[in-house]
Formats: C-alpha cells, structure tokens, sequence
C-alpha cells in the first residue's frame, strides 16, 4: 500500500494513504486532553471521517478551540434534535427552534400540541444519551439543492425550503443521524459519542440546551439565566415574528420583493420609538443627572448616545454627552495582558478618580474643563471645553465600564440611570441555525475600523479574541444590573454590511493565519441577498459603522 508523508503538529510520520483522520486523532489525543473533533488539513478545516490522500501538513483541533467549540455546540443541536423528534408524535410537533444563545447555553422553543414539562424533557434527555452511548455516526450527504428543499419540505422544515431558494450553488450538504437528516451550518463530529458534555433546563415556555465552555470543555457550563437580557431577546424574537421576518429566507423574500426600503423603515422606526421610550423613563426621575452607557464592542453607544441626546431634549432635559475614553490614562500608563500587549478594555486604562472628581464637581453646579484624547498621540489633552450643567441638564456617559460600580463608586447611585447596549441579533439562518450575537459585532467593528482607523480585516480578526475576553472580564458579569437594556441589532444589517465585510474579507490572504475565519464568513454571507445602503436613514446606528452618519461618529 502506498504510504504518504505526514506533518503532524510540526513531527514527520508516514502513514498509508487513505487514513481516516479520526483514527489519526483517537492515536494523538493524551488522556485528559479535550475532545479533538476537527483536523487543518494544509491549513484547510476537514472533519474527521475526511481520508488522507497525499503527503500534508496536519493540526488537530479540539473543542478548546473556538472552531472546535462551535462544530460541538451544532452537533448537539443536531442531537438533541433527533431525540425530540424521536420521543414526540410527529403529529403533535410543529417546529423546535435554536433561537439565541444564553448564559450557558442556547434557548430553544418548541411549538406543538403536547405538554412541555418535565416528563417530557426527561423523555428527551435519556433518548440523548441512548444515542451518545450508541456512538451513532453523523453521516454528510451531497444533495442537489432542488432534492434538499422537496426533502425539507416533506419534513415540515421550511425555513430550511426557503432559504435554498437563493442558494447560488447547485449541491447542499445535509447530515444524519440514524435516519434524522437536517441541515447545518458548518461541520459536525464523526458520532454521537463525541457529545458528553450537555443537559437540558425548562425555561420560560422552551428549553435550554446546556453545553460546555471553551475553558472547560469536558464540563457543562454553569447555569445562570440573565432574566432581562432573556426579555430583550425574547421581546426581538417577537416583533420578528410578527413582521414575519424571523430567518434569512424571510428577509431575502422581502429584498426579492421589492420591499427592502419599508423593511428598513419600519426597523428604523422601531429603534427609534424604543429609544424615545427610555428618554420618557429617564424624565420621570429627575433626580437622575447621570445616564450610564455601556456595551461590548461595536454595539452602537455612540450613535445611541446621540440619539438618546435629541429624545431627552423632546422631554424638556438638555444633555450633555461625555465619552468615558476621554478619560483614558496617558497610552504608556496602560496595563498589559498576559501576552504582554495593552490591555485597552481593562478598568485600569480609565483614570476613575479625575472621571469621578469631574462629574461631582458638575452635579455640585461647578464649571469642569473636559479632557479629550487623542488617540493617534495616545495622550489625554485640553481644549477648551468648559461644561456647566443647570436644573434641567443631564450628562449621557458611553463606555464599556458604566455599568461597573468602580467606575462610578464615588457618584451618588441616586443620581445614576443605567442603559446597556448590545447588537443582540434576533435573525436565524433558519430554525436549526442561528446567527451569533458575536458574528454581527465582530463585522460591524471590522468594517468601521477598516474605514476610520485604516485596520485591516486580518488585523481586526487577529485582535477580536483579546476583545472578547475583555467583554467577558468587564462587561457581561454588569449587565444585569441595568435599568433598561436596548437591542441595536437591525434586522437587515447583514444584507447592507455584505458588500463592505465581503471586499474586506477577500482581501486576506490564503496564507494568513486569519484566512480560515475569514473563509467561515465569506460562506456565511452567501445566504444574504444585498441590499444598498443608500436606503438608510442618516441617524441609524448602522451608518457609525459603513459610514455616513450624521452624527460625530
């Protein structure tokens, strides 16, 4: 038999030709180690039932690597698909729906006519693991896209018909899983044994599929559902559901149609209201002088800040918008992280006392001289402006630690309303895939910081960890503590970010250690149909990040 050379994790071996990789990784793999479930064939992402053809270099992934993670998660879903379609009556079961992620997990809904509760979900759990312990393969099939929507037709999936409507391609992987065929984004595990790590919670009139973490990938995450960030996403899901608007084939029927400009205004309108609807709230407490903006990266402060500037000036206040950056510490003061680098979304990049020193001296009626950064020489700089606020004046703060009672710990809390902020995208690719919250800020902050920073899309990509982190160190464990949460995702943002994101992505090299995540997102914006930008309204959250904002963004 002939014998090929491998490079595999930087040692040469050779092996026969044709050896699978799963039996490559199951050699490699040290116990204790996490699950490896995908292989980088010559840079290039392969599943593991994937045979070896001729001489390459070879990775192994494991579920501690954030493809690794995702091709995990989708395997579950797929699991625990099958396991609820097998331990209900088809004729009672309308539609289960993967529809946004949750603190450890993924909040899916289940509409039928049968009782969800706990005997149920029991029902559904022990058939998981029948299939876990059976150690069932996951098989992909080629199918011609017109096969693939008869197929998913017949099976009542018709989100999934919808969106091969305007698939470009000819052929569509599905996968099964002992006679369950259904359709994922993205790749899979070999078999059903791979997926150890999961449990099921009810959860406001659905379910949690709970699943490990990248940190602790052996474990199930721990529970802690965050109530008004559920309501938000909840309340999203809904409106989506009444415009009709709740996958990619639905928005794609909508641009197809003619009708992508009063989609847009309709979108457009509803921020707007709900943002009048916190200026009223913020009205009816007088006593509150501080209004505290915080989010993740990319969510849209700015331009919210802005225009919750103009809704509170409607009530009668006069606002005063103050960026918590421009109290940055002196560039070479910074801290670093582990790996040496600034560390820019750490508290300690704020100087908190002249930030606190400031805002009480203007709720005391002094007149403060505001700092300015300039971000190109990294220093903190005055320029004049002087602030006096009166009876009826208000300061709009944005940063991503407002919600951080350091920041502000020596403010009268009475004085403070607490906003967050997040692209909480509500869009499903359809009802078994869903699109990360994380997806939609990470091209957003890659198309405004290629075009008001001069960043490169691999730079953006290569930093995009360090700021996720920094979101879950800084951000994520305040966000409960809001007074009022505000979802800036527009349902249609991907259709007009594709042309932008897309010129961007290509422009990475095949070579380029970020070519691979680019790749994911280049196949991800093949589903949308494009839609001009030219539609949008001049004050929308969108345009602080393509350009064209009417405001100072």
């Amino acid at each position: 038999m002939k014998r090929i050379e491998l490079q595999l994790e930087g040692r040469r071996r050779q092996v026969p030709e044709g050896t699978v990789l799963e039996r490559l990784a199951r050699e490699y793999r040290k116990p204790g180690e996490p699950e490896i479930v995908l292989a980088l064939v010559d840079g290039k992402l392969q599943e593991l039932h994937k045979t070896l053809k001729r001489s390459c270099t070879v990775r192994f992934l494991t579920t501690a690597d954030a493809s690794g993670m995702r091709t995990y998660e989708r395997s579950a879903q797929l699991l625990m698909n099958k396991a609820i379609y097998d331990v209900t009556p088809s004729d009672r079961l309308e539609r289960v729906t993967s529809q946004f992620s949750v603190t450890g997990g993924i909040y899916v809904e289940i509409q039928g006519d049968f009782p969800l509760d706990t005997e149920w979900l029991a029902r559904v759990r022990a058939r998981m693991w029948e299939l876990v312990e059976a150690d069932l393969p996951i098989q992909k099939t080629l199918l011609h896209v017109n096969d693939a929507m008869a197929l998913f037709r017949r099976t009542r999936m018709y989100s999934k018909e919808k969106l091969f409507r305007y698939r470009r391609s000819s052929y569509v992987n599905v996968y099964s899983l002992d006679g369950f065929v259904d359709y994922h984004y993205g790749y899979m595990v070999p078999s059903t044994g791979y997926l150890r790590a999961f449990d099921l919670e009810l959860y406001h009139g659905g379910l949690v599929l709970r699943l490990p973490e990248r940190k602790n990938p052996d474990r199930v995450a721990p529970y802690r559902p965050s109530e008004k960030l559920f309501a938000v996403m909840k309340e999203s899901t809904a409106w989506d559901e009444r415009m009709h608007l709740s996958t990619v084939g639905d928005l794609n029927d909508q641009i197809a149609g003619g009708h992508a400009q009063d989609m847009i205004l309709v979108a457009e309108a509803r921020q707007e209201k709900q943002i009048a609807d916190i200026a009223e709230a913020i009205a009816r407490h007088p006593d509150r002088k501080i209004i505290l903006i915080a989010g993740p990266s990319s969510s849209g402060k700015t331009s919210f800040s802005h225009r919750l500037s103009i809704q509170l000036r409607v009530q009668g206040l006069t606002p005063h918008p103050i960026a918590v950056d421009d109290y940055f510490v002196d560039r070479e003061k910074n801290p670093r992280d582990a790996d040496g680098n600034y560390d820019f979304e750490a508290l300690e990049c704020v100087d908190i006392s002249l930030f606190n020193r400031d805002m009480n001296a203007l709720l005391a009626g002094e007149t403060v001289e505001l700092p300015s950064f300039n971000f190109v020489q990294g220093k903190r700089e005055y320029r004049g402006d002087f602030l006096r606020i009166g009876s009826g004046d208000i300061l709009v703060i944005e940063g991503i630690h407002c919600l951080n009672d350091r920041l502000t710990e020596f403010l009268p809390a009475e004085s403070r309303f607490k906003i967050y902020i997040s692209a909480l995208t509500q869009l499903n690719i359809d009802e078994h895939n869903r699109i990360p919250t994380t997806d939609g800020r990470l091209i957003r902050r890659m198309i405004r910081d290629a075009r008001t920073r001069g960043t490169t899309a691999a730079e953006t990509l290569a930093r995009w960890g360090s700021v996720r982190r920094g979101e879950e160190r800084n951000i994520f464990p305040y966000q409960e503590t809001a007074d009022v949460m505000f979802n800036s995702s527009l349902i249609y943002e991907f259709s007009v970010m594709k042309p932008y994101a897309e010129q961007l992505l290509f422009g990475i090299p095949r070579d380029a250690p970020e070519y691979r995540e680019a790749k994911r997102l280049l196949k991800f914006f093949d589903y949308f149909l494009a839609v001009d930008s030219r539609d949008i309204p001049g004050n929308s959250l969108l345009k602080e990040f393509i350009g064209g904002s009417i405001f100072r963004v």
